[in-house]
């Protein structure tokens, strides 16, 4: 039986921005989402799904550009799916990301809001990253009208970024505007060197090879580190050469290196959170600053990947925190927890406002350094706990370390565990923060306290310029009965 040819629509005009980024018309009465398409574009689409409600497609023919269409600044923006609104002004795109947060918490979470503060875009819209992972490749994403059969082994091999929806698809990067240099520089002269002296790519099929990814972190104090991970095949040897030879080559083409790792990654996954570090040159850290605070970031610590802007998240989290304090104004020695810590960013941020901070977080490495960021700032009045969450905040975790007054969660894009959110509303904190990378998973447990707290802040932050993904922070109080 032959395939139903999927509909080719003519003339369409994109009316809006919808979900991911994707442009949204009506055909007929029905939803069209576009790849790419932005508010003002007159196109061809080629639908390439068809659900019962609506249909998803491409920009078969540009008829008439949007008067609002920029050129793309990067020359892998065809290809590579990450800056997804280059061609969307910012003032558009921050607009678009306000909205998003109120339509996700109104009809994910059905909320009662109040007004929806003015988002916090970032002065800083390019390079404005700290940290990037790049992958290597021995069979890299072909652009259009390249044929594999034509090109030889080398021309094969990529070194950059995942090709979204394809775990074995590798686009190979000339130029990132995410970060600032040397991080373009150090992956170029890692690939060439690798190529000139043979060393294998890896294969994310096979699950082999030598070469396996790369993590540049970039800080504002001027300090960078490089974390290379090599695949199983260099297991279990006291000595590699071609391994001590490349470390040694990175080393000294870039001494602005101020900490260089590696990582032997046997495994069928590219986490290396349970394998050990090995530092080949440099300090074993990173510093950023915040203020009159200095945090310690190593290789396999989580910081919030735009700097400036992590700043001013905190400081709306510092701010909301300073109400409730002022609400709480009997409570003598009131008692915060920050829950999903990290190394303890915004647990030593609040310090000086509490008795006494109780930060938890899944990941030991980051609580030995939020630990070793409390000590060297002579922070004593942090304490940090290593754990999954819904198994360390029990009632006896409480019970021992104090009824806690104010509640900040910063939880992974998933959202926090039903247990979690049950303790929570046993132990009843008389105010909550809750910062989010994910909307709508905040939503959704947000709707889980809405008969005991209501939402008196909600205050978007652009973390991401470029991206359709944005940080929400919504301040609770408990209702009085």
């Amino acid at each position: 039986m032959a395939r139903k040819t999927k509909p080719y629509l003519e003339d369409i005009t994109i009316e809006a921005t919808a979900a991911e980024g994707n442009g949204l018309a009506h055909v007929d009465g029905k939803v069209v989402f576009v790849r790419q398409g932005i508010p003002g574009d007159v196109v061809d689409v080629q639908i390439n799904k068809v659900r019962s409600g609506y249909s998803q497609g491409y920009i078969a023919r540009m008829k008439s550009p949007s008067p609002h269409r920029l050129k793309p600044f990067c020359a892998h923006f065809e290809d590579c799916g990450g800056c997804t609104w280059q061609t969307l002004p910012y003032p558009m795109q921050i607009a678009f990301k306000q909205q998003q947060v109120v339509d996700q918490l109104t009809r994910i979470g059905h909320l009662e809001l109040p007004e929806v503060s003015p988002i916090l875009g970032s002065a800083q819209t390019d390079h404005y990253r700290n940290k990037l992972e790049f992958t290597f490749s021995n069979h890299r994403w072909l652009l259009p009208g390249e044929d594999w059969q034509t090109l030889s082994p080398e021309e094969l091999l990529g070194l950059g970024f995942h090709v979204s929806g394809f775990f074995d698809k590798v686009l190979d990067i000339q130029e990132c505007h995410l970060q600032r240099e040397p991080s373009n520089a150090i992956r170029l002269f890692i690939r060439q060197y690798a190529i000139e002296h043979g060393l294998s790519f890896y294969d994310l099929r096979e699950n082999r090879g030598f070469l396996r990814t790369m993590i540049v972190r970039t800080t504002s104090t001027g300090e960078n580190m490089l974390v290379i991970c090599f695949g199983g095949e260099a297991q279990g040897e006291d000595a590699c050469p071609p391994r001590e030879a490349l470390l040694e080559a990175v080393h000294t083409r870039f001494p602005e290196i101020t900490s260089l790792y590696y990582v032997i990654n046997p495994k069928g996954n590219d986490n290396f959170s349970d394998l050990p570090c090995t530092l080949y040159s440099g300090a074993e850290a990173v510093y950023e600053r915040m203020e009159d605070l200095r945090f310690k970031i190593g290789p396999k610590s989580f910081y919030q990947t735009n700097s400036a802007q992590a700043y001013r998240l905190y400081s709306v989290v510092r701010d909301f925190v300073k109400e409730g304090l002022s609400v709480l104004s009997g409570t003598e020695s009131p008692v915060i927890y920050d829950l999903y810590t990290g190394t303890g960013t915004i647990a030593l941020f609040l310090a000086s406002l509490a008795r006494k901070v109780i930060g938890i977080e899944y990941v030991p490495e980051a609580i030995d350094d939020a630990k070793v960021n409390a000590r060297e700032n002579g922070i004593a009045n942090a304490e940090f706990f290593a754990g999954d969450m819904k198994d360390v905040l029990q009632a006896d975790f409480i019970a021992a370390h104090g009824q806690p007054d104010i509640v900040v969660l910063d939880p992974p894009r998933a959202g926090i565990h039903p247990d979690v959110a049950r303790v929570l509303l046993d132990c009843a904190p008389a105010w909550m923060v809750y910062v989010s990378c994910n909307p709508a998973t905040q939503a959704r447990d947000l709707a889980v306290f809405s008969d005991r707290y209501e939402i008196i802040h909600v205050q978007p932050v652009d973390m991401f310029p470029h991206t359709t993904h944005v940080e929400n922070v919504v301040c609770a109080r408990l209702k009085t009965r």
